[in-house]
């Protein structure tokens, strides 16, 4: 007898179909897998022999082989282990292999019977939807699995439990979607002292989505500036936060099924390798850049990252996706990031002051500098001066503006672009392109006339160039206007630096 369960294999953010077929058949014992599966998946085969025996069944003493389609795909995870043990037991007589007919199944077997968690449920939910099909799957992602768009879910605590609810003896309670969680609490922008040019910027960045460089002495602010960021930006709508917990699914991070409105804000530290910043590993999982979809990426002590590293941005920084090709697969995950990146001037931190700088000055700056290629400054729209801050700076009293009130200056500025997406197409101002952005972007002529002449000074590229476009378009959003004037090229121009050269 040959019965069948649906599965699915993941491949970055895409689900693909699975069959799980089982035959017993009659020759010697064995218990075999097939199907290009990976270890993990070879091990299943033991986990499924403990559970059934935890039940109080054993293996028939046949050859029972399970092989997993299409063959050609590669199969990676744990999540096998369920519908193996319910397609072998469906051979066996011991279930309705009809009725498995209108399932997905996906989860872990540990050696007592339980069905434990295992990534990606989240995908499996919205593939099951799809296909017009139940999900089964592991009780404690049983609330993630109900964000999937009214799909049946079957969350199991252990095969016993499972098996009884599919012949109808006890029923499995219905689990509810999981929490919405409030975004948490952060800094707040009054508590920093001084730096109101570095202040407008990162308005300015929270408005349009743009990348931003801070650059300044140690204990200038920095940190604390990026970390105010997340407090001023708009909550993720409903469909980016489905989004982004697809990423998160997928890495194994999606726990109780608590699904947040709060953009990501990810700060890998500098030594992080190229596999853990932009995905990759034995079995492909999603980097920072990823898991800071539709979110914040935050790169402290920038020039410390290798800058093989710092180059493998470069190109989702432009497209808004990450491709990590491997010999056995070829996945993509979403990076659509708001880099906030900040460093020191030099190695010292000290530069331009004479009673602290290096004896190396200024040849050390432009050294240190230079660890960061000029391609990847080029992609950040932003470049802001942080002034060292003194103690009469500390001294004075909290500002008047706060978080709250940039916030909803902000808020107001997206609210123009959600207006334009219609017609553009794209979330915000940084994602203009093409005809979006002649239409909405191009100057007026006394702002075209000064942007010519500064391109031409700063010898700007094309891509720098179109930066400044939708830098000055945010500026008028947030002053109101419906066109972008001088008074904004002129105050975009002023963020622009040209790359350090040794």
């Amino acid at each position: 007898m040959v019965a069948l369960v649906r599965t699915v294999a993941y491949l970055g953010l895409d689900a693909r179909s699975v069959e799980v077929q089982c035959s017993v058949a009659p020759g010697l014992p064995n218990f075999n897998i097939v199907g290009l599966a990976d270890k993990a998946v070879g091990e299943s085969k033991e986990r499924v022999r403990a559970a059934l025996s935890s039940m109080g069944l054993a293996l028939p003493p046949k050859r029972i082989t399970i092989n997993l389609a299409p063959a050609d795909l590669p199969k990676e995870g744990s999540h096998y282990d369920l519908p193996i043990a319910l397609a072998l037991l469906a051979a066996m007589g011991v279930t309705d292999a009809e009725q498995l007919g209108d399932w997905v199944a996906v989860g872990e077997l540990s050696l007592d019977g339980r069905v434990v968690g295992s990534p990606g449920v989240l995908l499996a939910a919205l593939h099951a939807s799809e296909q017009e099909a139940g999900l089964i799957c592991p009780v404690s992602q049983g609330a993630e699995a109900r964000w999937a768009s009214e799909v049946p879910v079957c969350a199991a605590p252990d095969l016993v439990s499972l098996l009884n609810h599919l012949k109808g003896t006890a029923q499995l309670p219905v689990p509810q979607p999981g929490e919405v969680e409030p975004a948490p609490p952060g800094p707040d922008l009054k508590r920093v002292k001084g730096q109101e040019t570095a202040k407008r910027a990162l308005e300015i960045a929270a408005a349009g989505g743009h990348n931003l460089l801070m650059i300044g002495p140690p204990g200038a602010g920095k940190s604390l500036l990026a970390s105010c960021l997340p407090g001023i930006l708009p909550e993720l709508s409903p469909s980016e936060a489905l989004e982004v917990s697809m990423v998160q699914s997928v890495a194994g991070t999606l726990e109780g099924g608590r699904i947040s409105r709060a953009r990501p804000f990810r700060a890998p530290h500098h030594s992080a390798s190229m596999a853990a910043l932009t995905g990759g590993g034995l079995k492909v999982k999603p980097g920072e850049v990823s898991l800071a979809h539709l979110g914040v990426l935050f790169l402290d002590e920038l020039p410390e990252f290798q800058r093989a590293v710092l180059d493998s941005l470069r190109q989702p920084l432009e497209t808004g996706s990450v491709d990590v090709a491997r010999a056995n697969a070829h996945v993509s995950f979403p990076a659509r990031v708001q880099l906030i990146a900040a460093m020191n001037p030099c190695r010292c931190g000290h530069l331009g002051d004479p009673a602290l700088a290096c004896s190396r000055a200024p040849r050390c700056a432009a050294d240190y500098q230079s660890k960061v290629s000029g391609p990847m400054l080029d992609r950040i729209d932003l470049h802001v001066e942080v002034d060292p801050v003194s103690a009469a700076d500390l001294a004075l009293p909290p500002a008047a503006e706060g978080t709250a009130e940039v916030a909803a200056r902000v808020a107001a500025a997206r609210t123009v672009q959600t207006g334009r997406s219609e017609q553009t197409g794209v979330r915000s101002n940084a994602e203009l392109q093409g005809d979006a952005l002649e239409q909405f972007a191009t100057p007026d002529e006394a702002g075209q006339r000064l942007l010519m002449q500064a391109a031409e000074a700063m010898r700007l590229s094309a891509r720098s160039y179109t930066r400044m476009l939708r830098v000055a378009r945010t500026i008028a959003d947030l002053a109101g206007a419906e066109k972008v004037g001088r008074i904004h090229v002129a105050e975009a121009l002023s963020y622009r630096r040209q790359a350090p050269r040794a």
